[in-house]
């Protein structure tokens, strides 16, 4: 395969504004006169191979040309002084440009100006003037060269029912231009140029200013009946109408929750400020400090505790609330602060009433209960129980966790289970490191803080 038929990487946009346009028809308004009999045409023309869409006639093209063989293609129309070449669209995008990729049916294009020429791209601006169907065509590896048979339209006398489409065609480019003020220019500018007594060419303009997919608007070019190209072309308006109120709609629909949004936020943003002058608020950061001290206030925190509060305090009092520290900060602070420190329920040593809460709360059991008394007892003679571990045995349903709960009641201190069945993270029991995104302190800490007390009954339920 030659290096001239290869698909060349795509230089950048050349899209030139209306107003590049209308200087180029403006300086060629003459040459441009002269170009319409296609008896002037020369019959051989270098084919340019387009994508994504076709050039239609009476249009200004802008074209960007990629590739050695497209540039041959310009010089070779430069060259020769027929100033003229045949613009093809491709059949499929992602294929080479080669004879059996180009559909049948092109236009004639006069440059109207060459703006930039390198030795693979090159710049310029055409006129599209005339449809041509391809008879011969040669791939020769260094340019794509054409035979071709061009084919204007019967004159037709503009009867009523032609002028009624013409209309038609108006009436819905008015319409899109009140939705999209974009094509207000170029609907200007073709109207300036050309009569409304050609429904062939206003219906080239029409379909060359939809969106419509490039295959569909190569259909609407190899049409050359006019009334049935026109018929074509209405379709597309409708829908590219239909597709600019949908896309008018969902703009106003996101300006307008824009606009909800930012109003919100500027009350809001004024509100904090007059509260903030007035001392009804303070910032989150200090009223979140004011917060921990007020807690603090009430506990009896040891000595390494108190320490390690104050360093977290120093530390979160300088942090950003954007900082991503800044939460893990808080939520170290409001554990540290929420649990109870120094707060203990008295315990009960009373055999009496722990034999009554046991027999009030379990039938039979005897050797339970005895051994549990005896566990009393010993607190009572040392004057504290602290660290001590019970251990209940049995297969399901026979009352061990509610012995838990009497123990709790007989020692008047909180209760608190948790289950160990199916647990496989042991980070969910000793906690998990405060550096991780959602981290939470372990099942003991947060028994302490749902207890409210820092020596409850703790069950350790279903230890398989």
């Amino acid at each position: 395969m030659s290096d001239d038929n290869k698909v060349h990487e795509p230089k950048p946009e050349f899209d030139p504004s209306v107003e590049d346009i209308r200087k180029v028809i403006e300086e060629h308004a003459e040459q441009s006169s002269l170009v319409v009999a296609s008896d002037i045409l020369p019959a051989g023309l270098p084919i340019i191979p387009l994508r994504p869409r076709p050039a239609f006639p009476g249009l200004v093209v802008p074209l960007a040309l990629n590739g050695k063989a497209q540039v041959t293609a310009l010089h070779h129309a430069m060259e020769h002084h027929t100033q003229t070449l045949g613009l093809v669209m491709v059949r499929d995008l992602d294929r080479e440009d080669s004879a059996e990729n180009l559909h049948p049916v092109g236009v004639a294009a006069k440059i109207l100006k060459v703006l930039h020429v390198e030795e693979e791209s090159a710049h310029l601006m055409v006129s599209a003037v005339e449809r041509f169907t391809l008879e011969e065509l040669n791939d020769s590896g260094r340019l794509l060269y054409g035979r071709v048979r061009y084919q204007r339209a019967a004159e037709l006398s503009v009867n009523e029912e032609l002028r009624a489409y013409s209309m038609a065609i108006i009436s819905t480019l008015k319409e899109l231009v009140q939705i999209n003020p974009l094509y207000s220019e170029e609907i200007k500018l073709f109207l300036n140029r050309e009569s409304m007594e050609d429904p062939g060419r206003l219906a080239d303009f029409a379909a060359n200013l939809t969106s419509a997919d490039g295959q569909l608007l190569q259909e609407i070019l190899a049409t050359f009946d006019v009334r049935k190209r026109i018929d074509k072309v209405l379709i597309l308006l409708k829908k590219e109408l239909e597709v600019s109120r949908l896309q008018s709609k969902i703009s106003k629909k996101i300006e307008e929750n824009v606009s909800t949004q930012q109003r919100e936020f500027f009350l809001k943003e004024q509100l904090k400020a007059i509260k903030k002058e007035l001392g009804l608020e303070k910032e989150g950061k200090t009223s979140e400090l004011e917060k921990f001290e007020a807690r603090l206030k009430d506990l009896t925190l040891n000595e390494e505790a108190q320490h390690a509060v104050e360093d977290e305090m120093e530390k979160f009092a300088l942090l950003e609330p954007s900082s991503p520290e800044y939460n893990v900060s808080r939520n170290y602070l409001d554990w540290l602060t929420i649990l109870p420190w120094g707060k203990h329920s008295k315990d009960s040593y009373s055999l009496q009433r722990a034999r009554k809460v046991l027999d009030r709360d379990h039938y039979g059991l005897e050797d339970v209960k005895e051994r549990i008394l005896e566990f009393i007892a010993v607190g009572k003679m040392k004057g504290d129980i602290a660290g001590s571990i019970l251990c209940l045995v049995g297969p399901p349903g026979v009352g061990k966790t509610s012995i838990g709960k009497s123990v709790a009641s007989a020692l008047n201190r909180e209760f608190y289970r948790f289950s160990l069945g199916g647990m496989r993270d042991e980070a969910e029991v000793k906690g998990h490191r405060r550096t991780y995104i959602g981290a939470m302190p372990g099942k003991f800490i947060q028994a302490m803080k749902t207890a409210g007390t820092a020596n409850p009954v703790l069950m350790l339920d279903e230890i398989d």
